[in-house]
């Protein structure tokens, strides 16, 4: 399976604890199969932080999601249980990682899904209610590597200025 991962910089080799620790699945190093949403990022990234914006294609050993790493696969579709997955790894309270998964598989939370999780946190909705919010609403998918045993199941195929 082709994956992608936008940047502002060629990634000469993943390094996890370069990684922002409160992202939607945690720490660890994200892709996407979606090429347009990894190219707006690569331009986002360029734009905030400077360089080239770059894409990197990846090819996955999908192997690895029937060995014996730990794989969380969220439906394409906002759930309950994602919103408040997404909602925990994003929390600053949470001092350690919530979960000890080597891959997670999920929608990406965009702005949208930030305003219903803001609303969810302020006691406007529940977590149905929030979620039921977003089921019309198409999510990008995104893949989140987070242990190098995972890394392990992906190789760089190519790098292009976008």
């Amino acid at each position: 399976m082709t994956l992608y991962h936008g940047s502002n910089a060629d990634i000469e080799s993943i390094d996890l604890t370069k990684g922002l620790r409160y992202k939607d699945f945690g720490k660890g190093f994200y892709l996407t199969p979606d090429k347009s949403t990894a190219i707006r990022m690569a331009q986002k990234k360029a734009r905030l932080f400077g360089g080239s914006p770059t894409l990197i294609t990846y090819e996955l050993d999908e192997s690895a999601l029937q060995s014996d790493l730990k794989v969380k696969i969220f439906p394409e579709k906002a759930t309950v249980e994602w919103l408040l997955f997404v909602d925990s790894n994003r929390d600053r309270k949470n001092a350690e990682p919530i979960h000890d998964y080597d891959i997670v598989i999920g929608p990406i939370a965009d702005d949208g899904v930030v305003l219903q999780l803001t609303n969810y946190r302020e006691g406007i909705y529940t977590p149905e209610q929030a979620a039921q919010l977003l089921q019309d609403k198409y999510l990008d998918q995104q893949y989140f590597f987070g242990t190098e045993r995972a890394l392990s199941y992906i190789n760089k195929i190519n790098v292009e200025i976008v």
